[in-house]
């Protein structure tokens, strides 16, 4: 899935990211999700594979550690949430 929810506003991309889990906890089939938003990619993933810029290869793998069924209030107020989603913003360059 190539940044399928990257045109909605927040509140729908949100809807769609718990029905997208709904689905796979029920088919438990393997997606693969490219994404800029790095919460989401938390937020939806066991696994965030970070590419490079140029060109492009992988750089790094982040197993995501977070209880399932995700709940998106619960698991994005988790600390490991917040510490997940700032290592790989630095990973990716976009914070220090």
């Amino acid at each position: 899935m190539d940044e399928p929810f990257g045109a909605l506003d927040a509140l729908t991309r949100d809807k769609l990211n718990v029905e997208l889990l709904r689905i796979w906890q029920e088919h438990r089939k393997t997606v693969m999700l490219i994404t800029h938003s790095i919460a989401e990619a938390v937020f939806l993933s066991d696994r965030v594979l970070v590419m490079a810029d140029r060109p492009g290869k992988i750089i790094e793998e982040v197993v995501i550690d977070l209880p399932r069924p995700r709940d998106a209030a619960a698991n994005r107020a988790l600390p490991q949430f917040g510490e997940y989603v700032a290592y790989l913003g630095k990973v990716m360059g976009v914070t220090t």
